[in-house]
Order: C-alpha cells, then structure tokens, then sequence
C-alpha cells in the first residue's frame, strides 16, 4: 500500500464570506449541542437509578399462583407468579372447566363481555399469562410453547386433570401447545381470531418474520433502555413483553400440532380481520376435518365489540362437547380427512390486506432509504407472487424514494458539505461525487436530475448536490417526479414480468426459495445496471473499465489482492515469535513507521542530509487558524519559497490530505478547515521516484532493493471531444476513471484543442491514479552511495522508502541533484510492482521478500535490547489517523 507523497490533490475552494462570519457561530453550535448531550445522559442515567432502585412490583390482592420459570426447552429453579380469574358457576350441578388464554398484548379481562355468559354453567379460569397483567413482568422466555408450560404446570396447581380451552389470537397458538404437551387434558378447544399455521402469519416465512419482530423488539427495547422516563414505560402495554412474545415464538410447529389434534374444535373467525386473514381459519378447518367453522361478519376483535354473541358461541359448542354430540377426528368425515392430509397449496395464500399490507407498504418504503433498487426488485417479486397488489407496492416504492431524496436535498440545503464527514452521510455520498455534481449543474441544468435515474451511483451525490446548490424546490420536484414515474414503474414492471416467469417452475423454487429470490434479485440487478447503461457510450466505457480492473492484478481492491500477503506476515510472525517484530525495524520510528507516524520528526531525523531534503514547517493544530496562517506565511516568506507549496497532515496515509496550495487563498481555506498538524513543505519541480532502502543493523553498508518511476497520465485532446469523453476513452484511464474525473472536475466538460495534453492527476500515488514503473534502470553505484549515506546519517532508521523528485534523471542517476519528499517506514511497498509489466506472481515474490527482511532486521533490533510495539500502541496509533483522516478536506 504505498503511502502519500506531497503532490497533491486540487486544493479546496476558499470558503465564502458567509462562512467566514459564521466560524463564532459555528462553535457555540457544538457546545450547545454538548450541553444539550450531558443533560440527556444525565436524565438517562436518573432514569436508570430510579428504575433500579425503586420499590419492587405491589402485585394487587387475588387469586395467583407460583409456578417454575420457563427458559426454552427446561424449567428453572427460579418461581414466577401468575395471576388468575376463577369463576365458579353459577347455577348449581356438575360443571366442566373453560380455560381462556388472552392475545397479545392482552390480559385476563380480554373476556369480559362474555364472562357472564361462559360462567354461567361452567367454571371459568382466566389467567394473566407470565409477562401480562398482573403476572411476573419479566420472565426467560415469552413464547407460545413456555406459556403453554405455565398454563399446564396452573392446572396443576388448581387440581385441574382436564379442560375445554378458548384461545384468542396468539392465545390459540399457546392453547394448541397445551395440546401437545398434554393431550390427555384438552376436552375441546375453541379459536377466536386464531393464530397457527406459519404460511399464513404475516410474511408467511419465519425468518422474515423473525426479523420484523427482531426489528420491532430492537425499537421497544431502545425507547425503554435510551428515553428517560422514570419507570412509566416499563409496564407499558406495548411495551417489551409483548415484543418478545413475538419475537421468541416460532409458529412452524403449528401446522403439525394441527394435523394431529384429535378433540372437537371450534373455529370462530371474522371476514374482515386484517391481522389474521380468513384464509388461515380456513386452512386450519382443512387441517382439523372435525372442526366446526364459522365465518362471521366481524374484525379480529369479535371478543370485545361482540363479546357475548362470541361467549354464547363458545358455551353452546363446549355443552355440545360435554354432551358428546361434537365430533372427533376419529369421527370425521371421511373424505374431510382426506382432504387434511393433501400438501398446502401455496395459491391460498391471499394478498397482503389491513394490517399485513400496512406493514409490508411501510417496510417497502423504509427499504427504499437503504437501495432504492433492490426495494423495486423486490415489491415486483412479491407482486409476482401474488403477496401484494401492483399499485400499493408502486406507490410504496413511489413515497418511500420521493421521502429519501427529498431528505437528501433538505440536507444538502441545510446541512452543507460538513454533514459529508459525518455519519451516515459519510457511508453514502464522498465529497468527490458531489463535486462532479455541481458541475454537472453548471453545465446541463436541473434535467441532471432526471438523468440520474439512469445512472447507478449518481442518484445520492446529485440530490444532496441539488439542495446545496439551493436548487429551485419546485423545478427539482419537477424532474425527479418526472424521473421516478418512468424509472420506478419500469424497475418494478421488470421484477414483475421476471418473477412470474420464474414462479412458473415453483417446485423447484420452493425447494431452494432462498437461492432462487437472491438469483431474481441479481438477474433484475445485472439487467438495470449492466444491459442499460450498455446502451450509453458512457455506460459502455464504464463497464469496460470495470472489467479491465477486473483483468489486471494491479487495480483489485487491497481486500482482494493482499490476503495472500497478510498469510505470509502471518507465518513470518511465527517463525521469528513475534507479531509486531516488524515495527522494530525502524527504532527511531514511532511503530517502524506502521501508521500515523509523524512525518516532521522523520524529516528532522534527516536533517543531516542537508540540500537533499525539502525544507519544512510543522503549523500545530493547537493554535487558532489565523495564527496558522500567519505561522505558514512566515516561513514562505522566510525560505524564501514561493507559490506553490505542499500543504499535508504530518500523520497521514496514502495521499489522504495532500493538496498543493497555488495560492495565498487556498492556503487559507486548507488551514481553516483543517484540523490537524499540518506540514507546509516546498514544492519541489521534476520527476518522480520511489526508491526503497534496506540496510541489515550488523552491516556498514546498506543497498536499494527497489526504484519506483512515478508517472502523472495525460491524455491527448482532438478539438472535438469534452475531457470526460477523453478519459472515458482512453484504454488505461478509463481503469481510474472515477478517479480522474474527480480531480478534473473543473475542466470536464472543457474540450482540449487537437495535441493538447491534459495531466489527470498530480498527486504521485498509484491508487489515485499515477502509473508506476519500474525504474531498476535508474540504479547506479553512485546513486546507492548517496541514498546509504543519508540513510546513516539518519541515527535509527534501517527500512523504507523515500520519496523524490528531481528535474534531471541523469542527475539523479549520479545521485546529484533530487529533493526527499517524504521517508515512509515499514508499511511502504517496493512500488516498482504495479509495472503493468510485472506479474502478479513476481509481486507477490517482491513482496514476501520485502516482509522477511523487515522481519530480519526487526530481529536483529530485538536482540539488541530494542522492544517491539504493542497491540495497545498500534490502536492507540490508529485511533489518532481515524481522528485525522476524518478531519481533512479531500
């Protein structure tokens, strides 16, 4: 990874006089915000100390019982309460038990308006369940099937051997566990708004269902543990307990239980319900052939706006049971059991509707903030599917990007190019894409807007380019409204017309759902993304570009190319017994010169050097920014350095704040914005190289391993073509295009007169855009003698790689006449490697070898007394180049 040298990139604008006046402003602002902070964490913290220190749970005066904690598959030691509703009959005689499970949330007087009624004849048990009402809040587990063990483990309590059960909503799934922990003590169960099977619960797939709970559970639990309220919110009713229920409760076992529920059953279930759809009534029916079945005209909370027509429902069918006139399965009919035991048929499964569709609609929205394109893609496969109606799906998509661009033009508008180095912004826009924005206004106008639709990657920087440009509010919704309603129905069409095809061969999609939707999902991707924008000579080229870094080994990413390198490292770690050895190599180096290491004191460290090394001045970031100006003024003036000069931070890493300052403004607008220490260094005219020094401590004389020929690209105008065009057509530019794009913002839609050569970058470092060579031609006895002299005459150092520049490689080659730039320690690389003419094998090689004798003379060092970095320096070190990369302009 080779480190920054000090040409650099274009330096920032100056900042205008607005933001010059607010800079007092723009201070109090954060203290504000701190005070506002500390009172916050303050509460918080009240919050906490009152809620742990207050007077435990007053449960009322009633009927409850102690019952073993519930923690998955087992029962604990640890004993809960659980309170209950016991009403004996009415009127005298033998009386069966009714038990009545409540929804969630709910409590025990979920059944109030029909309690008469129920009790009437029958005994009537109604339990808050653990987590509800006035039982235990806080259990291990929250689930159906642990709340079918407390109910169990309360009929042992009262005595009961058997019961006829009437579940509400998620309380049926906990009667139906009951059943199967203990079959022998169901008489009958009755479900009212009835939960079961897992196809027809919400999403219709646990694990999506498990997220959206997860998801729901993480929102509760956050407004509990981050709000300060004092306790109010702990028994809330929507509160955690209820998000648990959901989220520890797998409903996939339903199904089976349902298959083999063998006593009367009664199925009472509204047309209307939107939370449970009358399809899963009627699938359960299908499920239980003795089941009774009764669709009404009424919501899924028949309980409470109708809750004595339900009661008298419930009693006449629980009489029928006792009387023995309710059939069993045993007693079912015949060609009802057979149809229980055909597979499911996925074409039941309704669209979304009422609460499901809410839900979806909203979450199709909140995708859309995350990518755009992938939540079309997805509201086309459920349409495909037939889980949502085409126009709820497109106008979700609809609102939830017209919410999320409008968000990034009001923050654009309000929040400026500061919020680009915070988070989230940071994660989404660089200040580079907005640059090439804002000249894509000056040029083209607000149809950029439009345009960008198309444009994968440009959508995020033109938006937040357009409110802070303070683009007109109402041309810009204009022609994003235009943009969208072409390019949102065609993505979603597209989904729509794929899936239906793919759903076609649904048994081989069910078997490998999962594999089969991500399949869809790139398909539609590589469609939108690759065969469109193939029909732009823009999005050829950039493609074509794509590919090309694909092809050659010197553009991967570091994530791709250097795991072979780390196994090395790593293998050389162990063989010389230390980790961190290598930062040894360099004792006069903070860490060997790892990371973040100060630039100034090497280049102290090479004062005996004399002419051979660019003068330089540290400005600290500890003095107020006019100061620092003056500071860096003064040793223009008293070096008698002129325009330009280098401006960099003394800690940095590959070219990370480098600009070279033309002018006395853009001097000041880098040290008024920046935050760190900053190096103001002469700029030194001619050629570059890199030439990497390693000399073993038990050796007089040292060598050069490596030469690096840096070389700026260029392209050639023809007096027809923009440079963006030219760039774009270049073979080895088009590779770095984004790159170079971003550091010619200005001029990119400048057409160069025919022979012209356009530089496209100055700063000096491969991964910004400059070609390295190898320059092993360059090596010369005259040169080595040179470099090994400065090298010990520097007191410390044994390892890495300077920077410099001369205006005549003859010279150089004699070692006369060239100027250090910079000396980077032991994480700079032999660059003569990124030769496109070097293989990857070879560089592999260079570098392997590179590492071993950082190794070997980190070794030597040790034995000689000199003692490795540790793990907590090297964080420590950085922490401190996070803190300074997120404060420079570029």
């Amino acid at each position: 990874m080779p480190p920054n040298n000090h040409a650099g990139a274009p330096a920032p604008t100056a900042p205008d006089a607005s933001r010059h006046e607010g800079t007092g402003g723009s201070r109090r602002r954060p203290r504000r915000r701190t005070i506002l902070l500390i009172v916050y964490l303050v509460l918080l913290l009240a919050s906490h100390v009152v809620r742990r220190i207050g007077p435990e749970e007053d449960y009322p005066a009633g009927p409850a019982v102690e019952v073993l904690a519930v923690d998955g598959q087992r029962t604990t030691d640890r004993r809960v309460r659980m309170a209950y509703l016991d009403l004996g009959p009415a009127e005298a005689g033998p009386a069966s038990t009714i038990v009545l499970l409540h929804g969630s949330p709910g409590t025990k007087t979920d059944f109030a308006n029909g309690l008469e009624i129920l009790h009437q004849r029958h005994r009537v048990i109604a339990p808050d369940l653990p987590g509800f009402g006035k039982s235990t809040r806080d259990v291990p587990d929250y689930s159906l099937r642990a709340h079918a063990v407390y109910v169990v483990q309360l009929l042992d309590e009262l005595g009961i051997d058997k019961a006829h059960f009437v579940g509400f909503s998620m309380g049926s799934g906990v009667a139906l566990h009951v059943y199967d922990l203990a079959p022998g003590r169901v008489e009958s169960l009755a479900l009212v708004s009835g939960i079961g099977v897992q196809e027809l619960e919400l999403f219709g797939d646990y694990r999506m269902n498990h997220i959206i709970h997860g998801a729901q559970l993480a929102a509760f639990w956050a407004i509990r543990e981050g709000v300060p309220h004092m306790g109010a919110l702990d028994d809330a009713f929507f509160g955690i307990p209820y998000a648990r229920n959901f989220y520890d409760t797998d409903q996939r076992p339903l199904r089976g239980i349902l298959e083999r529920f063998a006593p009367p059953m009664l199925i009472v279930h509204g047309m209307d319900d939107f939370l449970v759809p009358p399809e899963a009534a009627i699938e359960h029916h299908r499920l239980v052939p003795q089941s009774e079945f009764q669709l009404l005209p009424a919501s899924h909370f028949m309980i409470f706006l109708d809750g004595r027509d339900t009661a008298r429902r419930i009693a006449t069918f629980v009489s029928r049971v006792d009387n023995g006139t309710a059939p069993s399965r045993d007693e079912a009919d015949p060609d009802l059991v057979a149809a229980s035991r055909e597979p499911f048929d996925p074409s039941v499964i309704p669209p979304y509707t009422g609460f499901a569709l809410l839900i979806m609609t909203g979450l199709i929205v909140l995708a859309t903030l995350i990518s755009e394109d992938l939540a079309c893609i997805a509201a086309g496969l459920l349409i495909a599917q037939g889980r949502i109606a085409f126009w709820p799906a497109l106008i979700a998509c609809f609102v939830g990007i017209f919410v999320g661009d409008l968000l990034l033009l009001l923050a654009g508008r309000y929040l400026g190019r500061p919020a680009l180095r915070r988070a989230p912004l940071r994660w989404l826009i660089h200040e580079e894409q907005v640059k090439i924005a804002s000249r894509w206004f000056d040029r083209r106008g607000p149809i950029v807007i439009g345009v960008s639709r198309f444009l994968p990657g440009a959508r995020l920087p033109i938006y937040f380019t357009a409110g802070m440009l303070h683009t007109n509010f109402w041309k810009f919704t204009f022609f994003f409204l235009l943009a969208v309603s072409v390019w949102t129905p065609a993505l979603v069409g597209l989904s729509v017309a794929v899936g239906q095809r793919a759903f076609v061969y649904f048994e081989i999609f069910s078997r490998h759902a999962l594999a089969a939707l991500i399949l869809l999902g790139l398909s539609i991707l590589f469609i939108a993304h690759v065969v469109v924008p193939a029909f732009t000579f823009h999005g050829r080229r950039k493609l074509y570009g794509r590919w090309r870094r694909i092809w050659n080994w010197e553009f991967w990413p570091p994530w791709v190319f250097y795991p072979p390198v780390v196994a090395y490292v790593a293998w050389l770690a162990l063989r010389y017994r230390g980790p961190l050895l290598f930062t040894a190599a360099n004792p006069s180096i903070e860490a060997g010169g790892f990371i973040a290491e100060s630039k100034h004191r090497i280049l102290e460290g090479l004062s005996g050097a004399g002419e051979f090394v660019e003068r330089t001045r540290l400005i600290p970031a500890s003095e107020d920014p006019q100061h620092r100006i003056e500071e860096a003024e003064q040793f223009i003036s008293a070096a008698g350095v002129d325009y330009p000069v280098v401006l960099k931070p003394d800690a940095g890493q590959r070219g990370s704040g480098v600009v070279i300052a033309r002018t006395r403004d853009q001097l000041t607008s880098y040290l008024r914005e920046t935050e760190f220490d900053t190096l103001v260094q002469e700029y030194a005219p001619g050629d570059e190289f890199g030439v990497f020094y390693y000399r073993y401590p038990n050796e007089e004389h040292g060598r050069i391993f490596s030469i690096t020929e840096k070389r700026i690209p260029f392209v050639t105008g023809d007096g027809r073509h923009t440079l963006e065009h030219l760039i774009l057509s270049d073979r080895r530019a088009v590779c770095m295009a984004d790159h170079y794009l971003t550091a010619q913002v200005d001029q990119l839609f400048r057409v160069p007169e025919a022979g012209e050569k356009v530089p496209l970058v100055e700063l000096g470092t491969h991964c910004l855009g400059a070609i390295f060579l190898d320059g092993s031609r360059l090596l010369t006895g005259e040169l080595e003698k040179v470099i090994d002299a400065i090298s010990r005459n520097f007191d410390g150092f044994f390892f890495g790689r300077y920077d410099v520049r001369t205006p005549d490689v003859e010279d150089f080659k004699l070692g006369l006449n060239f100027k250090i730039i910079e000396l980077n320690g032991v994480t700079s690389e032999a660059t003569h490697i990124y030769d496109p003419k070097i293989s990857l094998f070879r560089a592999y090689a260079t570098l392997f070898e590179q590492w071993r004798v950082a190794y070997e003379i980190g070794r030597q060092n040790r034995d000689a007394g000199i003692t490795p970095a540790g793990p907590s320096e090297i964080l420590r070190l950085i922490r401190r180049y996070r803190l300074i990369s997120r404060g420079h302009p570029g």
